[in-house]
């Protein structure tokens, strides 16, 4: 019987333009670690599309009854469980993972929980290994389109603690944890996928 799935439009929509990034990006067979697994269809998505790849999708705790549903109704040996990561407060699984991905998360995330996060890539991530990030970033404190402005102004009306992050503060911030930029990835609707290689 198939439990209730949550349902992102959003995640349909950018689901094939990451997967094309990912196919080639992640391309020789190992062990990913997606952060923010949200409603869990990109987990059950991208590891039917990528079979050489373990996938294993992490997200708070009140998150993984829906990305489990999805999981169960997949039903894709490659495709762990969800396990519950909340980047500050939970133990991370144990790496090391040849990938890390993740989608939307760091313009949600307060900064301190983003320090958190890049801290903990870092260290489950394998030497070699990439972490591929999708999101709405800025440039050197622009922001790239007018609708990511307007988007940021609205997060932070939410909440202070949120906003569109500039690559150039991600980048600072990889580095102190040996993940140096490889490539800027352009995507639809003014995001992009920033991607890291851990030394």
């Amino acid at each position: 019987m198939s439990r209730h799935k949550p349902y992102a439009p959003a995640a349909e929509e950018n689901r094939d333009p990451i997967l094309s990034v990912l196919r080639e990006r992640f391309a020789a067979p190992g062990r990913v670690l997606e952060v923010g697994a949200g409603t869990g269809q990109h987990a059950a998505y991208f590891a039917g599309a990528l079979p050489h790849l373990d996938w294993l999708p992490s997200d708070v705790a009140e998150n993984l009854p829906g990305v489990e549903a999805w999981r169960a109704d997949a039903a894709l040996p490659n495709l762990r469980a969800p396990v519950a990561l909340d980047v500050v407060a939970d133990p991370w699984p144990e790496g090391p993972f040849d990938y890390v991905y993740s989608a939307n998360t760091v313009h949600i995330m307060h900064w301190p929980a983003v320090e958190v996060f890049f801290a903990g890539v870092g260290r489950v991530l394998a030497p070699g290994g990439i972490f591929a990030l999708y999101g709405p970033f800025a440039h050197d404190g622009t922001h790239t389109a007018s609708s990511n402005a307007r988007f940021d102004a609205m997060l932070r009306q939410q909440d202070p603690g949120m906003g569109v992050r500039d690559r150039a503060d991600l980048d600072a911030l990889a580095g102190q944890h040996s993940l140096g930029r490889a490539e800027v990835v352009e995507m639809p609707v003014n995001n992009q996928v920033l991607i890291w290689h851990k030394a």
